[in-house]
């Protein structure tokens, strides 16, 4: 290398924006925006990511405030426990295999659907297991369902012919008297039950209706009982419907009568606001909710059930054991349906419910129209 073969330049800083190199600017994003279910107009250019809004971190938070609020009203609590159960196992099982879970493919999906039915694990169960993994998933990127559904659809009809479906017994007339005569109204317990008894049957209540019913919910008069809803099975926008029990003229039946009472019993056990059904220790004093769970005050569905099921064991009532808190509600609705009315409203079903025609109407037209009756009419008119 010569001295001609190097040149050093000598330069030095400057703050001068005018001789420094133009800024290059980032190239807008050409790329396009279609995919096959695309429709162009004529003369309409085809989209592309540059055409799009430029979104910034603002676009993308919620404030604390509404964070938690999402927390609180995303799913109900026993729903969101069972999705975290499901998921779980989904999880589980995806290690097991050496499948990715999350987002996971159509074939892992259906994989795991079939292995579920071949644990002969009931349909129920297996069509709460796909909700909960797919609404885990992105949502661009969730699995495929037509390949499930079809083999669930398909194994229902088999589990149909192995398995029949076993619903609580109606609780009747004859039987809620039984229970309600096993209250002992000289005590809080008993005036308690009694009340929960004619209430659960009066309004057709799900177990969890009773359960939530606060002081507030709660109105009479000297007619009627009304029942304001907040939240039910068929209203999780939780809109709130009132339902009306009218009074009876058998005083141990009354529902105004039960709800008055045990109004008062909680006046003298000091509770002015809250939980209207309290859990209460044997000697009918309010139980400590020291230790309850995030219901505080407010008993569970199960507590309800126990209650119900345990009246029906002080009545020596044959089937005790197979009785739950919604035989109050199938067994009101039987006996209106058998009236000649229609229970959808009382109970709270969604107008034009296919349960109620096939549960209750349907099948109180058809124990009217039933051959045998006629049979019986005619033999006792013969023997008269």
């Amino acid at each position: 290398m010569t001295e001609h073969d190097l040149e050093v330049v000598d330069a030095e800083l400057v703050d001068d924006a005018d001789h420094l190199p133009a800024r290059v600017e980032p190239r807008p994003d050409r790329r396009p925006l279609v995919d096959r279910h695309t429709i162009l107009y004529p003369g309409q250019a085809v989209p592309t990511e540059a055409d799009g809004p430029r979104y910034t971190e603002a676009d993308l938070r919620v404030s604390e405030a509404t964070a938690e609020r999402l927390k609180k009203h995303s799913k109900p609590k026993n729903t969101n426990k069972n999705y975290r159960s499901q998921r779980g196992l989904f999880e589980h099982w995806c290690t097991e295999m050496g499948r990715v879970p999350r987002p996971c493919t159509t074939a892992t999906y259906v994989e795991y659907v079939a292995s579920l039915i071949a644990r002969d694990a009931a349909p129920s169960t297996i069509s709460a297991h796909m909700s909960a993994i797919r609404t885990w998933m992105p949502d661009d990127k969730k699995p495929g369902t037509s390949e499930a559904r079809g083999m669930l659809n398909e194994y229902k009809k088999e589990w149909a012919k192995r398995n029949r479906v076993k619903k609580a017994p109606a609780i009747t007339d004859a039987m809620l008297r039984a229970m309600v005569e096993t209250c002992d109204l000289t005590h809080p317990i008993g005036i308690r039950d009694r009340c929960a008894l004619l209430l659960g049957r009066g309004a057709l209540n799900r177990r969890m209706e009773l359960a939530d019913l606060s002081l507030v919910d709660v109105a009479v008069d000297d007619e009627f009982v009304t029942l304001h809803i907040q939240f039910s099975k068929t209203d999780q926008a939780g809109a709130g419907e009132h339902t009306d029990i009218p009074t009876d003229p058998d005083p141990l039946m009354d529902p105004v009568a039960a709800t008055r009472d045990w109004l008062g019993m909680l006046h003298l056990l000091g509770v002015r606001e809250g939980a209207f059904l309290r859990a209460l220790t044997t000697a009918g004093t309010l139980q400590s909710r020291a230790v309850a769970t995030e219901r505080g005050d407010y008993v569970t569905g199960d507590a309800v059930n126990d209650w119900v099921r345990g009246r029906a064991h002080k009545a020596a009532l044959p089937n005790w054991q197979q009785i739950t808190a919604h035989g109050l509600r199938r067994g009101g609705a039987q006996a209106i349906a058998e009236a000649g009315s229609d229970p959808t409203k009382q109970g709270r079903w969604k107008a034009g419910s296919a349960v109620v025609k096939r549960e209750y109407l349907d099948r109180a037209q058809s124990r009217k129209e039933n051959p045998w009756l006629l049979v019986a009419e005619q033999r006792r008119q013969r023997e008269q």
